[in-house]
């Protein structure tokens, strides 16, 4: 201790940089940094994240990594990445298309990286923390502005109750926070740690209450009853089900009656698909519609191995109608709105195949009981069903949202089951 004492700041700082817990610690400030800052920035997510992965390179085991992605988990995103860079020699986009088209899929590459490092980190749940904390302060934010709206610092288009960003990736934020604490919160009432568990309820219902009266996405509302419903049916008896399920109904019911906003993000669900039908108009839902349509269609074309990496724009603008302004058939996109179709039609088949294979590899490595196996759950369940209406994986939010929490998630998993292992190894 008193050596320790006597240390110079710089004596200090070569000690540390020595010392693989130091930079193990690091990693660990970096991660903890970029999950609190992915709600509110784009570009500081991606220099913590970046810096995570430098401080990582020191005292990494090589060989003990290489032998981690040997694991189908590990395999599966990796195997899309490739196939994207591959997919660029058979498509007749400009290759300035063709490269940005791969960039959607690079940040799958960090997934095996968080795997690794959390399975040996023993601080996986402060991720979590940060996320929740700084998600909170967000909806303090978006109330903020939905009374004033100068104070916000998106400004084109301004939207209600954004501070940043954009209602669709604040809804996802919101939703996966809110639905997640389910899990806590009812595991505290088993414990009868009822305080704990009533700040959990009032701050998840925040979430909630912020979603109906200030801004909510159609996506949110579509897949937060799936949520809970794969919580219900996971955690919950079914006299349990039926009592929540019946408050939940009447919450639902009280909550249409006081938000005309949420009345008016429901009723568009009907205005926006009449107006496709009948009159070809292009609304969001009919929009949507009509890359789904086209789509299909260029997938016919080639089911095996797609169009190649970044042909969607070319194959849009190919059929377009330019006589047609202001209608769906009109609009020309690179991204068709559907995770499976947009990987479908540049990579046919194959693409679709690993796709799925990287959601199914994800679900079943979250099979087990605790804290971490459920958010590792609910972020693949969240990102397989949103997916049906964007591409959420390779979007940049969405899809850091779920390289991080299947990273983490998976990675405190794996740490669980070795330590599991080695107890009853010890034991017999």
């Amino acid at each position: 201790m008193t050596a320790l004492a006597r240390e110079t700041p710089g004596q200090m700082l070569r000690r540390r940089l020595r010392s693989p817990a130091a930079w193990r610690e690091t990693v660990d400030l970096f991660a903890i940094l970029t999950a609190a800052s992915l709600p509110w920035s784009t570009s500081l997510a991606g220099i913590f994240n970046a810096l995570m992965l430098i401080c990582m390179v020191p005292f990494l085991d090589l060989r003990d990594f290489l032998q981690s992605l040997k694991r189908p988990i590990c395999i599966a995103p990796i195997a899309l990445v490739v196939l994207a860079l591959l997919g660029t020699l058979w498509s007749d986009a400009a290759w300035g298309a063709r490269f940005y088209a791969v960039n959607p899929t690079v940040k799958l590459l960090v997934l095996p990286v968080l795997l690794y490092h959390f399975e040996r980190s023993p601080r996986g749940h402060w991720i979590f923390i940060a996320f929740l904390v700084s998600c909170a302060l967000l909806s303090v934010m978006s109330w903020l502005v939905a009374f004033y709206p100068n104070l916000a610092l998106k400004t084109d288009p301004p939207e209600r109750g954004i501070f940043v960003k954009n209602y669709i990736d604040q809804s996802q934020e919101f939703a996966l926070c809110a639905v997640a604490l389910a899990y806590p919160i009812v595991m505290l009432l088993r414990e009868k740690r009822y305080w704990f568990a009533a700040l959990l309820t009032a701050l998840a219902l925040s979430f909630f209450i912020n979603m109906t009266f200030v801004v909510v996405s159609r996506t949110a509302l579509v897949t937060i009853p799936i949520m809970f419903g794969v919580f219900a049916l996971l955690h919950l008896k079914w006299r349990s089900i039926a009592i929540i399920s019946g408050a939940l109904l009447v919450g639902a019911v009280l909550a249409w009656q006081a938000s005309p906003q949420l009345r008016h993000t429901a009723e568009r669900f009907t205005t926006d698909y009449t107006g496709y039908v009948e009159r070809g108009e292009a609304t969001s839902m009919g929009m949507r519609l009509e890359f789904w349509r086209k789509s299909l269609g260029f997938f016919a074309e080639a089911p095996i191995l797609g169009h190649g990496t970044g042909s969607t724009r070319g194959l849009f603008e190919r059929v377009a109608t330019p006589a047609g302004q202001g209608r769906a058939s009109a609009e020309v996109i690179g991204n068709p709105h559907n995770q499976t179709l947009n990987v479908a039609v540049q990579w046919g088949a194959i693409g679709v195949a690993i796709l799925y294979a990287i959601w199914i590899l994800h679900l079943r490595l979250f099979r087990g009981d605790g804290i971490a196996n459920w958010i590792g759950l609910l972020v693949v369940v969240q990102n397989v069903f949103t997916s049906l209406f964007n591409s959420h994986l390779f979007d940049f939010h969405e899809g850091w949202m779920y390289v991080i929490g299947v990273g983490v998630a998976g990675g405190m998993v794996i740490r669980e089951q070795q330590l599991g292992a080695k107890m009853r190894e010890a034991g017999s």
